[in-house]
Order: C-alpha cells, then structure tokens, then sequence
C-alpha cells in the first residue's frame, strides 16, 4: 500500500486578512508582470546554485533552464527550474512569511485606490503576485540538498496552506498557476512568448517556452566594446527597434562608479518628424526588463 504523506495545514504569516485580495488588483500595474516575477525568481534559484556549486565543489554539470509550460486541459501554467531547490523548513521561511515592511501601512494606504498605476512592484511580493492571475497555486520542489525530501505546498489565494512530502525527483522548483477562468488568456503560447521576449529576452540563463529557447543570453551591452563590431551593434539595434533605419552613432556605456552601469545610447537619423524632445530608452536591472518609459 502507498504511503500517504503527511500533511501540514497551517496559516501563511501575515498581519492581515485582506492581503490578497489587494494584492491580486494592485500589486502591479499589469497582470503579465507576473510572469516576469516568477521567471526571475528561478534564475536567482539557478545563481545560487552555481554559488554553492563552486563554494562546496558539488561539480554540478547541468545545463541550467527556467521552462514555461502550458495545460491548456487543466488550465494550469507552469513554471519550472533546475536551480537550489527548496525544503520544506525553507518553503515555511520563504513563502510562508509574507516579506514586505509595514504591510498594515500598505493595506490601509492602497485599499482604496483608484488609481492602480501609482502602484510599483517593490515590496519583495514577486511570488505573490501569482495570485493576480490565479486561483490555486502549487509549488513542487526538491533541494540540491542530499538527502533532502520533495516538498508540495499548495494555497488556494487565502491565509491558509497546504505542505506535505512531495513526489518531485529531480532537482529544483515547479511553480503551478491554475489560472482564474477571466486570465485564461496566459494559456496562448503566442502572448506567453511576447510577454517573455518583453521582459527576460535578455537574462542570462536559457529561458525556454515549450522547451524552445526565447531570450538571447549575451546581449551587446554585457560584453566590452573592444569585443563588438559595427555590424553587431547595427543588427541589434534592428532588433530593439525593428521599423527603424539604421543608427547615426552610438555610445556603448560601462560606468561603475558611483553606480554599476553598462548600456548602449542609440542616436537615430533625423527626419522631418523627428521630435528631439522625445526619447525612447529601455532600461533593465538585473537583465529584466523594467521599463520603456524612461525620461
């Protein structure tokens, strides 16, 4: 007879009762941003992995993947990595403490917005923010550990919990989205692309839809300016900005004093319709894209 885990029913450890539903209408300005939270949170499991890899000399020889997949069947997205991995005793620190700073303040600040664009994704929710678009999620995971146990935990957009032993047997993290039957739209592969190619095109770890590879691992902007060509910087530029000519110059930027900053300026040709007072920047943190409307 199969041995049933045990299961763990427990409260996630908030200050309120009214988190949730706050934070499925205001967390982020766009619904998508959700995506782009949990495709984030599998690459930082994947760097710490390769941190711990060379500190305790594990020689892990993986190809490191985040993996976007879809359940059109069981209405379900699916994000999956081969990264650190979580236990059960992390999942109750890291998910089940809610960890933002003064968050009776947020509450009573935002529960009666209109405005929902005055809201920016900063208060170390990026998990959360799931529940936007969500009824149910689950999390499948199994530490790097040795030894360690799967973990399962499951929460259905309440305070309440669900963890027990898991069945997962390979290393790292599957976060399942059962998505609310209004955002089954996140389903088409074509919009889940988009959104990809929008905000992780340019992380450093293999992003793969379907198990196809979207992003582009090693943008110019990363690499010394020695390194480029012209026709490299060109063909980029095509790639940022596909209905443009080519450029007129550019600046490849590596400041690291007082603050990291590496980039390309892109000056276009001027034409008749050119407003010199407009720009168009898009600026990244991390390599996540964080904003096409920059001043």
């Amino acid at each position: 007879m199969a041995k049933t885990a045990k299961r763990e029913e427990g409260n996630i450890s908030i200050h309120t009762e009214n988190i949730f539903p706050i934070i499925k209408k205001w967390l982020y300005s766009e619904k998508e941003i959700f995506l782009r939270e949990l495709v984030s949170n599998a690459v930082d499991a994947i760097h710490k992995l390769q941190n711990v890899n060379l500190m305790e000399g594990l020689k892990l020889a993986d190809e490191y993947f985040v993996d976007v997949r879809v359940d059109k069947e069981k209405g379900c997205l699916v994000v999956c990595d081969n990264g650190i991995g979580m236990t059960a005793e992390e999942i109750r620190k890291y998910i089940n403490q809610v960890a933002f700073s003064s968050a009776e303040d947020f509450v009573e600040k935002f529960k009666n917005l209109e405005d929902k664009n005055q809201i920016i994704g900063h208060f170390g929710l990026g998990f959360y923010s799931s529940f936007m678009v969500a009824d149910k999620v689950e999390i499948r995971s199994l530490s790097y550990q040795e030894g360690a146990a799967p973990a399962h935990w499951e929460c259905s957009g309440s305070t309440s919990y669900s963890l027990w032993e898991g069945d997962k047997k390979e290393r790292g993290t599957e976060i399942i989205i059962h998505l609310s039957d209004e955002e089954k739209e996140f389903l088409e592969a074509d919009q889940l692309r988009d959104i990809l190619k929008k905000y992780c095109n340019f992380l450093p770890v293999s992003i793969r839809l379907e198990g196809d590879e979207v992003n582009d691992r090693n943008p110019l902007w990363t690499r010394s300016s020695s390194e480029v060509t012209e026709e490299e910087y060109k063909e980029f530029y095509q790639k940022l900005y596909p209905l443009s000519g080519e450029p007129l110059f550019w600046i490849h930027l590596n400041i690291d004093y007082p603050f990291n900053l590496k980039g390309i300026i892109y000056f276009p040709h001027l034409t008749n319709e050119f407003d010199v007072t407009r720009s168009h920047i898009k600026l990244f943190c991390n390599q996540v894209f964080v904003s096409d409307n920059c001043p």
